[in-house]
């Protein structure tokens, strides 16, 4: 006697899927105005070009940190709030508080050290509500929806961004100061961050108000939903594990670090040696508790969870790496790619340096317009027309050619179609993985997964903010554009690895790509 199958989750409406989303919106304009403004802030407040790195070095650092650990937390939450709505309210609020006090930074009696210490807390903050958001998705919508949920979600990011990017140059226009005395912050700026602040909470509010999570129970009775969350297996192969993999990772780590240190590379690379040293040392921990059995901790859930991802996604970590290469050569290169090869000025106090500056966020707002645009319209019919990871396939080679673009044309205007192919690449790239990953992955443990493939974001960040520059200081001194060919062959070489994870999920024919049985 058979039982009776279980029904899937309802399916949702349009604006279902907007109220699943709509809080990204409110997180992305929180990354947008720091993306946009905190270098800005710190050299008002005093420092050097060369201190620019290590500040930032907050940004990747608690994503690493902060988003495998709250994935893990909320994997295993449930109270009034729900399962994933606890975090990103909290984050926000977090955040919020950050965004209306960095302002200030100028009375404080260390102003850099207080705004470094801030940007700390915004970035973890906004990981700590975007990591649950990717979660919630996958928790909310039912298989055949997981393309369209993350495509709205990909659409608030790019809506998010371009509002974020572009309020300050809106309130300059409404008269209000973009200048102002020295280690003072200007009030477009000081408003921005305030509106930014504002919008964050209101926007993640609605989320929370408007949406119900299924309870653990309700989960459980959908089809394809696992009853509880089983860390025995990942746990118990992490105690048949040697100290060989943990010695080889701390090996690596002391290695980066003798590089560094002989070839004089950007301070950052440190900071990446002591990762690998120091996942090495809690790998090692990690396995010891385990053969102890003491499996009931955080240590052992995560670091056997990375240890045994699921093949989906070890293939999409591979394709993630590279386009996210591209992606922030892009965001490092674009401006003195821009005012040196098509406004012909490397004077950052030129008219025409100025002009191209201005220029690069005119081309930055369009990619981010078009990307809005195309996850509401273009990835969901790619979607259900030729699958997945086709579609993906297709729009990394779009973003490729927009990159290499770069490299030939030299017509301000032109590379404005330049920019229409990246867009279209980066709604791809923030849309069709992690709905692969929501299609693919154990329902109970979409949290901790979601976190730890954020590891394939930062660590390409941390990589081409030092190798690249090297790279580029050996082969092309004074060049930059090469950069973008860089870029263009990074995209390329993630759209050829994206044909690994169609080898190994057949198509069943309805767009969604499931492991083979």
């Amino acid at each position: 006697m058979t039982s009776a199958a279980r029904p899937e989750k309802p399916r949702q409406s349009f604006w279902g899927l907007f109220n699943i989303s709509f809080g990204f919106f409110g997180i992305q304009i929180g990354f947008a105005l720091q993306n946009a403004n905190i270098s800005r802030v710190f050299q008002t407040l005093g420092a050097s070009m060369d201190d620019l790195p290590a500040l930032w070095v907050a940004a990747p650092l608690t994503g690493l940190i902060v988003q495998p650990i709250i994935g893990h937390l909320s994997d295993r939450t449930w109270n009034r709030l729900g399962r994933r709505r606890p975090y990103f309210l909290t984050g926000a609020l977090l955040a919020a508080v950050a965004l209306l006090l960095m302002p200030l930074s100028p009375g404080f009696g260390a102003p850099l050290l207080f705004a470094a210490g801030m940007l700390w807390v915004l970035d973890a903050s906004l990981n700590i509500s975007m990591e649950p958001f990717r979660a919630f998705v996958g928790d909310m919508l039912r298989t055949d929806q997981h393309s369209a949920g993350y495509s709205v979600q990909t659409a608030f990011i790019g809506a998010g961004a371009v509002v974020g990017s572009i309020f300050p140059w809106l309130l300059e226009q409404f008269g209000i100061s973009n200048v102002a005395a020295p280690g003072l912050l200007p009030d477009t700026v000081r408003m921005s961050f305030w509106f930014g602040a504002a919008a964050l909470v209101l926007a993640v509010l609605w989320t929370t108000l408007t949406t119900k999570e299924y309870s653990p129970e309700e989960q459980a009775g959908f089809e394809g939903a696992p009853k509880a969350i089983d860390t025995g297996e990942q746990v118990g192969a992490l105690a048949r594990k040697s100290y060989g993999g943990a010695a080889m990772w701390i090996v690596s780590g002391v290695i980066v670090l003798f590089v560094v240190g002989a070839l004089d590379l950007g301070k950052e690379m440190l900071l990446l040696g002591a990762l690998l040293a120091a996942y090495g040392i809690l790998s090692a921990i990690a396995i010891s508790l385990s053969r102890r059995g003491r499996t009931a901790n955080m240590l052992s859930s995560i670091v056997g969870d990375f240890a045994g991802m699921p093949d989906v996604m070890k293939r999409l970590a591979l394709a993630q790496f590279f386009s996210w290469s591209a992606l922030f050569i892009m965001w490092i290169n674009t401006t003195p790619v821009v005012t040196q090869y098509v406004f012909g000025s490397t004077d950052p106090a030129s008219a025409a340096y100025n002009e191209g500056a201005n220029w690069v966020n005119v081309l930055f707002t369009l990619y981010n317009g078009v990307a809005a645009i195309a996850a509401l319209t273009l990835l969901p019919w790619m979607s259900r027309r030729f699958g997945q990871v086709t579609t993906h396939i297709i729009n990394l080679l779009l973003g490729s050619a927009g990159f290499l673009a770069f490299f030939l044309i030299r017509d301000p205007h032109v590379l404005l179609l330049a920019e229409i192919g990246i867009g279209i690449g980066w709604a791809s790239i923030l849309a069709m993985p992690y709905a692969i990953l929501a299609s693919n992955l154990p329902q109970a443990k979409l949290g901790i997964y979601m976190g730890l493939f954020n590891i394939f974001i930062v660590v390409p960040q941390l990589l081409v903010a030092t190798v690249m520059g090297t790279i580029m200081n050996a082969l092309f001194p004074g060049e930059p554009i090469w950069t973008m060919l860089f870029a263009a062959g990074a995209l390329s070489v993630a759209a050829l690895s994206m044909l690994r994870v169609k080898s190994a999920l057949p198509d069943n024919g309805a767009g969604q790509y499931r492991p083979a049985a």
